[in-house]
């Protein structure tokens, strides 16, 4: 199963507001969700209050492989979640956890 980070909409005519969430890539838009993660209002008054997630949640979410759509990686940089960074570090700890084990000979 692939997972993506996106936005599911919600809200009414006019005035949509967001919920960043993990999802299977096969469902719908607004359908079935693994994990809420966070909101997105675009139009919220105060730019702070417009983007929010649980931080600790995205970073398990893409260091296990989601993907992030290029709209939600835009919001996760804006409040210091570098996308790349995360990948890095689950690259070097993989790489470091098959260094340590001997290689398993062939029969």
């Amino acid at each position: 199963m692939s997972v993506k980070i996106r936005l599911k909409r919600m809200g009414r005519l006019h005035r949509a507001s967001f919920r960043i969430v993990a999802c299977d890539t096969r469902s719908s838009r607004d359908g079935e969700v693994i994990e809420r993660l966070g909101s997105y209002d675009p139009l919220g008054k105060v730019e702070e209050q417009q983007v929010q997630f649980d931080a600790g949640r995205v970073e398990y979410w893409l260091s296990v492989g989601a993907q992030p759509t290029l709209t939600v990686e835009r919001l996760l940089k804006k409040k210091g979640i570098k996308v790349s960074d995360v990948r890095a570090k689950v690259k070097a700890a993989a790489k470091a956890k098959t260094e340590g084990q001997e290689p398993k000979p062939k029969a």
